[in-house]
């Protein structure tokens, strides 16, 4: 089991990895299949902006409200419209060099900051936070126990959670993972979520909402390759995605077949 410690250490690799992105062979391949294939079946079907609409959505009325912007790197989507619109807004990321970039986006942002400080350390005492927004960051902890346990330190009583993070609870994709993990430079810190992280979270907070993305959709750069006319194909991808968006919401048992998931918790 990974402790504290163990965390600690390895965010500091993380933070070293991020500040100057050293990747290998393998990892700068399947960053480009990521980004040019999954990302533009996201983009092309829809996915992404009814992805960041559903996490504003979540968000709610933000008057009023302390916001940690955890993992923020540079900033993401949202991070504007919510130090724009909150009371207190705090973006937090390992790397200080993408931390003096968003400080540079906030600098007209009175009750905004961002500071490069490990979520686990001492050195960050700030806390209850109403709203932790954390895009693409909570599968970076193997130790999830440990992960609720400082999730809830810094949550308000009532306090939320938005996250979005990739699963490997669909079979093709947990065996495409498994090849690929022995080449992987960041593989320490990159941990998918799996049927067991999602029941712990089940546990530990009241789930107000789940969507899963790419479940039977994933299969659209398949089909894509069909001859057939291209409003045929985005017809077919974006009926499977919606399937995929609302039968995810009701069963985990249909959702353990999506690659990504968005996730609204509160507090218990």
């Amino acid at each position: 089991m990974e402790t504290l410690q163990d965390t600690l250490e390895k965010n500091q690799k993380q933070r070293e990895f991020y500040n100057k992105k050293k990747k290998s062979i393998p990892t700068r391949i399947w960053s480009f299949i990521r980004e040019k294939s999954l990302k533009n079946i996201r983009k092309e079907l829809g996915i992404l902006e009814e992805s960041y609409a559903l996490h504003q959505k979540w968000m709610g009325d933000l008057s009023g409200r302390k916001i940690l912007d955890l993992g923020c790197y540079s900033g993401n989507r949202l991070s504007i419209h919510m130090a724009s619109n909150c009371e207190e807004y705090i973006g937090l990321d390992l790397s200080d060099v993408a931390i003096d970039k968003l400080n540079e986006k906030l600098k007209d942002i009175p009750q905004a900051k961002a500071v490069a400080q490990d979520f686990f350390s001492d050195e960050f005492a700030e806390g209850d936070f109403d709203l932790i927004y954390a895009y693409g960051v909570l599968h970076h902890f193997k130790n999830v126990d440990n992960l609720i346990h400082r999730l809830n330190e810094k949550l308000a009583p009532g306090g939320k959670i938005i996250s979005y993070d990739p699963l490997e609870t669909s079979y093709p994709i947990w065996f495409i993972r498994k090849l690929y993990r022995p080449f992987q430079t960041d593989a320490a810190w990159e941990w998918p979520f799996t049927r067991k992280t999602i029941k712990k979270f089940d546990a530990a907070f009241n789930i107000l909402e789940k969507r899963g993305v790419l479940g039977k959709s994933k299969w659209y750069f398949v089909y894509s390759m069909l001859p057939l006319s291209r409003e045929k194909k985005l017809n077919w991808g974006r009926k499977a995605h919606k399937k995929d968006w609302y039968r995810s919401a009701r069963s985990n048992q249909y959702l353990y077949r999506c690659m990504q998931l968005n996730m609204f918790m509160e507090k218990k």
